[in-house]
């Protein structure tokens, strides 16, 4: 029989992996915010009033937050998951949260025998609901054993990056800092173009076949576009988990004395995006700090 699996956080990421999951696996769902709720039981997943009740009954809970304060509250808050997940259940943290809150909440939970499985994951909430997702994982060969199935079912590369939790969010990690400045990147040789007066679907066309081309450049890139000329697009990818996932890389790279200056321009700019008062818009929306709405071309 499948795994019962409780998703907490039902965010862009979160209700996804749960609608995918939802097609074979008996799935519970809880999120803070009652519409993601709706959402979720209009595809199949049962709404939960708590993390706990969600988790009642569950095998794997699998995680989805935002932020390692986020996650603090879904497992150890008040009515917290682990106030109810039993021993030798899974707990899969999805989310990346940096090396130490994943360790921490690892301890917690082995303290009433719960596996962690680090588990982040990249590929966006589209591949999310396909289970085409890459899923970079640290976990002991038992853990690992114990979530493999939910796993498995969510991707279409399954990572190990090594035995102990926290091996996950370290290869993470690396991936957010090539994702931070592609992104960053693309936004600014759009903006580029855009000033340029060049027309930017065939800018598009043309950087995605040729040396330019990457998955940030084609995923962000047409969002960036529709900033640029004026529409406001899909709410897909928040500035401000970017900004945290840049800080996660400052913090890392640090500890590892590695100079990261690029990553560090990029950080900074969505820095300035948050300044702004855009954290919880499309981080797509960084291209207007860049480019002033006024400007003609060839000014």
């Amino acid at each position: 029989m499948s795994p019962r699996v409780a998703v907490l956080g039902l965010g862009a990421m979160g209700l996804q992996m749960a609608t995918h999951l939802a097609h074979d696996h008996e799935v519970t769902g809880f999120d803070v915010d009652p519409e993601r709720l709706r959402l979720a039981g209009l595809a199949g997943v049962s709404p939960a009033a708590s993390p706990g009740e969600a988790c009642a009954a569950a095998d794997v809970a699998l995680v989805g937050v935002r932020d390692a304060a986020q996650l603090e509250a879904a497992l150890f808050g008040p009515s917290g998951a682990a106030s109810t997940l039993a021993p030798d259940s899974v707990v899969i943290l999805t989310s990346t949260v940096g090396l130490e809150p994943a360790q921490d909440a690892a301890a917690r939970l082995a303290q009433q025998q719960v596996h962690l499985i680090d588990a982040p994951v990249s590929g966006g909430p589209v591949r999310a609901g396909k289970g085409d997702l890459l899923i970079m994982v640290g976990a002991d060969p038992a853990a690992l054993d114990r979530g493999r199935s939910v796993l498995e079912a969510l991707s279409s590369t399954l990572t190990v990056a090594g035995p102990r939790v926290g091996d996950g969010q370290m290869l993470k990690t690396v991936n957010q800092l090539l994702c931070g400045v592609h992104t960053a990147a693309a936004a600014e040789a759009l903006s580029l173009a855009h000033a340029l007066g060049l027309d930017l679907d065939a800018t598009l066309e043309v950087l995605g076949k040729g040396a330019a081309a990457s998955f940030m450049l084609a995923d962000r890139g047409p969002r960036i576009a529709q900033r640029l000329t004026g529409e406001a697009p899909e709410l897909r990818s928040r500035l401000d988990v970017i900004s945290k996932d840049m800080g996660i890389v400052a913090r890392l790279a640090r500890q590892a004395k590695v100079a990261t200056p690029v990553a560090a321009a990029a950080e900074h700019l969505y820095l300035l995006g948050e300044a702004l008062g855009l954290g919880a818009e499309d981080d797509s929306v960084i291209a207007t700090v860049m480019h002033a709405p006024t400007q003609e071309s060839g000014s």
